[in-house]
């Protein structure tokens, strides 16, 4: 192939992953779309492979069929990687990885914990959460800080942490819906430890001891989203703007289920379109003006 048709083939390879992430995640899409045309074309092959991961796990079908799904999803990220393929995802990833040298690993922990949802419905500590959120979410904010450029090491460890906030704001807000499926990701000894437990919490009980269990986990996510937040300043202003807003997304989410105190039973907590336009706004009229954002 030319190196002019190579060319054209990654890009169109780049135009389908813009796409899908339009498509299936406008918080993505919107929230990097500050970026310039090349980081936020990376950031988009990253979000379509990660896509494909958990479109693995959550296919119909049974766990050995779903095991043999990430099992070829590895085989694949192996050709990505050679450039040994012409799938679109996997083109552009291949070319974004190259680019901004993002390490296999980072994508072979992604398939990790992807597959741990295959094995693991309870958590017995957090220590053992930790890792699942890690997995599922720190190793994408390490992708992106890849794409996105540093300098200072101390990057790297809060940036593993605005993953944890982010992880964990979602596991508060996805209680039921993750309950109707038979999973707790809320660690099993602090459920025990508030004097809650899995049947009420699977029959969505809303006492007072559940109120104080997630009281605790909010006050946790808390803590990370305050490290992670030390993340922007190390950031180009581009980069700042879009990793804020996202957190300031997340941010919101937690503030409303604190406001509604906890009753995520009661329905999904979310913000509208024009919420999230207004917040986006806010945010990257701070960071452009060099204020920052609240820590």
């Amino acid at each position: 192939m030319s190196s002019q048709l190579q060319d054209r083939a990654v890009l169109a390879a780049y135009d389908y992953c813009r796409d899908l992430t339009k498509r299936e995640a406008k918080n993505w899409y919107y929230g990097f779309i500050s970026l310039p045309p090349e980081k936020r074309r990376a950031i988009y092959a990253a979000y379509a492979f990660s896509r494909e991961c958990d479109d693995d796990a959550d296919a119909q079908g049974s766990p050995e069929a779903k095991r043999s799904a990430l099992a070829h999803t590895r085989r694949r990220l192996e050709q990505a990687y050679e450039g040994s393929t012409d799938d679109a995802v996997l083109v552009a990833l291949g070319d974004a990885a190259r680019r901004y040298d993002v390490p296999r690993a980072y994508f072979e922990e992604l398939l990790a914990g992807v597959e741990m949802d295959l094995d693991i419905s309870r958590y017995a500590s957090f220590d053992d959460l930790r890792l699942y959120c890690y997995r599922v979410a720190s190793v994408v904010g390490l992708i992106c800080l890849q794409i996105f450029g540093y300098s200072a090491e101390r990057a790297v460890q809060y940036a593993v942490d605005l993953g944890l906030a982010l992880q964990l704001t979602n596991i508060m807000r996805d209680v039921k819906e993750d309950a109707e499926r038979g999973r707790i990701y809320i660690p099993q000894d602090e459920i025990r430890r508030f004097g809650y437990s899995e049947e009420e919490l699977l029959a969505g009980a809303y006492t007072e001891p559940f109120r104080q269990l997630m009281a605790f986990q909010a006050q946790r996510a808390w803590s990370f989203h305050a490290s992670g937040a030390r993340l922007l300043p190390l950031l180009d202003v581009r980069a700042r703007a879009c990793t804020a807003t996202m957190q300031g997304i997340y941010r919101e989410i937690l503030q409303r289920i604190e406001a509604a105190d906890y009753a995520v039973f009661n329905g999904r907590v979310s913000l509208s379109g024009r919420d999230k336009l207004g917040l986006t706004a806010s945010v990257w009229l701070r960071c452009l003006l060099g204020s920052g954002t609240r820590q």
